[in-house]
């Protein structure tokens, strides 16, 4: 697929997020995708680590779902080279720990055949850490 075709797979993921349509986001994922969150979060953290799977993503979700709450996402850029797209934001939000988190991230997907293969988060994981 084309560069601006991965893109806008990304992009309509992020715009399924923010209106809490995760099934639209599972659609788009591949059934073996390999998902890492947060890298270098804790095993305190409910919803950081690895998964594999559609599955093990569609729990990833819940997780967020059940222990974060964003205040803010904001996507600022959206930067592709071949079957790779790399997200550039920030969030802000608050654990079910009642600690708030604030962050940069870079989100990098892997994107073949229309479905998200790999995807990989880096941000504060310290911060998330102390916010659990």
């Amino acid at each position: 697929m084309a560069e601006a075709d991965n893109t806008k797979i990304i992009q309509d993921c992020y715009a399924a997020f923010g209106r809490g349509d995760v099934q639209a986001i599972l659609d788009q994922v591949d059934d073996n995708v390999d998902w890492q969150a947060w890298y270098g979060a804790g095993k305190h953290v409910p919803f950081g680590g690895h998964r594999h799977g559609k599955a093990a993503v569609s729990e990833f979700f819940k997780q967020i779902g059940q222990h974060m709450n964003f205040s803010r996402l904001e996507t600022r850029d959206f930067v592709a080279t071949g079957d790779k797209v790399v997200v550039l934001g920030h969030y802000t939000g608050k654990t079910s720990a009642g600690k708030a988190y604030d962050s940069d991230f870079a989100m990098v997907f892997t994107v073949r055949n229309g479905k998200v293969t790999t995807f990989q988060e880096f941000s504060d994981s310290a911060g998330i850490n102390a916010a659990f």
